[in-house]
């Protein structure tokens, strides 16, 4: 039986100032070039979560050492190349991210071969087109249930260097994980975007962090040059989730009044869902960068609706749904079609639980047209097991009142404590 959260009804929101949980996208990666480099690397404030626990794990069971010191707040990885393959099977869950990841640092692996697998909706998740590139760099790869799809199993083989063209439209992720391993292929790597180029900005943080493990990569706009050679160890401090942040700077927006200063967010990161900060400005938002470090965001009234592309920040949609919910108006976002494809399909999963609530929204094959209202009904949201939707409601829930949210405990995946933090918010 799935348990389920009542969401009360937050009254008088003033002033709150908090901290928010590192980012997974940036943990992550930092987590795969630290486990290549040779020698002691140091991950300070990693995110703690479903997602990032997952992958430390998966990359433990290919022989990198992982110490955890001052409780979780700094992981000593000592890695080392190449990854061992020791015939074991390795549960990613539905960390699409660390899976993918994963795949692609398996294929540079010795010994015999690794099995990757993780929840039912993991293996619904198309993984083709880096299935095939690997496949193009010489890996051995067994999709063991579906073609195109986890779980899958790799074998050793020794990869060499190829030109790689990639479809633009589907995961960020791919080219990713491809930059990932390309200093260890034997002349580097070269890949090529082709059509619309979806989130590059996850594909720019990622050459952030390469470049912070010493590994320069050459950059255009569709095309990514990788030469040969080697991760150098090193100190690495994880900075705050900007999608988890968008919860909190949002709330003034959804209760219409109040002020939220987020301590640890850095303004001019690299991360994508900093935009958030332009689509709330739309919206009325007064908003003013903090320094060296934080954000405040200041609102009252009832925010305006707003048109927005999301091509390159898909994770916001949820938060922008309920935002839409509460807008003085008609919102339109659209642009990112690859939200089908997420831990459940987005689109299809914002629109049902909105229109539950009385809001007069509908789908668009790349994104929703939600029409604000100011009068909303009682419902039980459905999750999907998705941890951005469980999120963006409890906001909802936070304004209305009327609000409970079914399997609650899906936001571990990205934020643990999220509830706690919530919870906080009543004083």
């Amino acid at each position: 039986m799935k348990s389920v959260k009542p969401i009360l009804p937050l009254k008088g929101l003033k002033k709150i100032e908090i901290e928010l949980p590192s980012s997974k996208s940036l943990t992550q990666r930092a987590l795969v070039c630290a486990s290549l480099a040779e020698g002691e690397s140091q991950l300070v404030n990693p995110l703690i979560s479903e997602d990032t626990l997952l992958l430390k794990d998966a990359l433990v069971a290919t022989n990198v050492e992982v110490k955890v010191v001052d409780e979780e707040k700094l992981w000593e990885i000592k890695g080392g190349f190449p990854p061992l393959l020791s015939g074991v099977k390795v549960y990613l869950g539905n960390n699409g991210t660390g899976s993918r990841f994963f795949l692609s640092y398996a294929c540079l692996g010795k010994g015999s071969f690794i099995d990757i697998y993780g929840k039912p909706r993991l293996h619904e998740r198309p993984v083709k087109h880096l299935v095939e590139a690997l496949r193009k760099l010489n890996a051995k790869i067994e999709c063991l249930e579906k073609e195109g799809y986890f779980p899958i199993r790799v074998k050793s083989n020794v990869l060499r260097s190829e030109s790689i063209v990639l479809p633009g439209d589907v995961s960020s992720q791919f080219v990713s994980s491809l930059l990932l391993i390309g200093p260890y292929l034997p002349n580097g790597v070269e890949i090529l975007i082709e059509g619309p180029f979806f989130s590059r900005p996850y594909v720019e943080i990622t050459l952030e962090i390469m470049k912070e493990f010493g590994v320069e990569v050459y950059a255009e706009e569709r095309y990514f040059k990788v030469s040969p050679g080697r991760y150098k160890p090193s100190v690495y401090e994880v900075e705050a989730d900007a999608s988890s942040s968008s919860y909190f700077l949002g709330l003034p927006l959804i209760l219409g009044e109040g002020e939220v200063v987020v301590k640890n967010y850095n303004y001019f990161s690299k991360q994508g869902d900093t935009k958030f900060i332009e689509f709330i400005k739309k919206m009325g938002a007064c908003v003013e960068p903090l320094y060296p470090k934080g954000v405040r965001v200041a609102f009252k009234g009832r925010p305006k609706a707003v048109e927005l592309d999301l091509k390159d920040t898909p994770d916001l949609f949820p938060t922008m749904c309920v935002l839409g919910a509460v807008a003085e108006g008609k919102t339109i976002l659209k642009g990112a079609p690859h939200l089908r494809f997420k831990e459940t399909d987005r689109i299809k999963a914002m629109v049902t639980e909105l229109q539950k609530i009385g809001v007069n929204a509908q789908e668009l094959p790349d994104g929703a047209v939600i029409e604000g209202t100011q009068d909303f009904q009682p419902a039980e949201i459905e999750t999907y097991d998705d941890h951005r939707i469980a999120m963006s409601f409890a906001l909802l829930g936070l304004k209305t009142g009327k609000i409970k949210i079914i399997n609650p405990e899906c936001v571990t995946k990205s934020f643990p404590d999220f509830w706690e933090y919530l919870e906080a918010l009543y004083g």
